[in-house]
């Protein structure tokens, strides 16, 4: 294993991490070389590596995808709850709203499944995995993975929010530097 510290403003932010704190972010890989073109640059007295990613993310699977998407919403945490500040939080290692729940129930009628998710199901990482390609299926069968993220993110418009442009940042930078 190597380890490499990634330190920058804008490699912090696409990590998620608010801009203004200047903590530096110990990441360790299991690649040795960095799996991706590095610059060394001199920080501190510290090596420290920076990692370039590309415009697309490496992202080259749906299952990457829906890691990084799951690192992003909730570091792995099948109980987190997000939102909060709205009536019905999200919910889960995906952070699965109820009109999502009720959307890939429809889509399952629709194809005529008897097969119906609840709300608890949310909790459960393999359902909400389950839940998230039911719905990549039936709406993203040609779409980009940014595409998928942004819209998962941001709802059926949202690859075209530009409030969304910084969540698939955060996405592709997590899979660039840990896929």
């Amino acid at each position: 294993m190597k380890r490499i510290i990634l330190s920058s403003v804008v490699s912090m932010m696409l990590m998620g991490f608010p801009v203004s704190k200047t903590a530096e972010l110990d990441l360790v890989l299991e690649s040795t070389p960095p799996p991706r073109e590095a610059v060394q640059l001199q920080s501190n007295k510290k090596e420290v590596v920076q990692l370039h990613s590309n415009t697309n993310g490496r992202i080259d699977s749906r299952d990457e995808l829906i890691t990084a998407i799951i690192h992003i919403e909730s570091t792995g945490n099948p109980n987190a709850v997000g939102d909060t500040h709205l009536n019905m939080p999200s919910i889960g290692c995906m952070q699965i709203r109820p009109i999502m729940v009720r959307e890939v129930n429809r889509i399952l009628k629709k194809s005529g499944s008897d097969k119906r998710f609840k709300l608890k199901d949310r909790k459960d990482r393999d359902k909400s995995i389950e839940m998230f390609n039911i719905w990549a299926d039936a709406y993203h069968k040609d779409s980009s993975f940014e595409k998928m993220a942004r819209n998962w993110n941001g709802g059926p418009k949202g690859y075209k929010k530009p409030s969304t442009e910084e969540y698939w940042a955060k996405v592709s930078a997590y899979a660039e530097v840990c896929l």
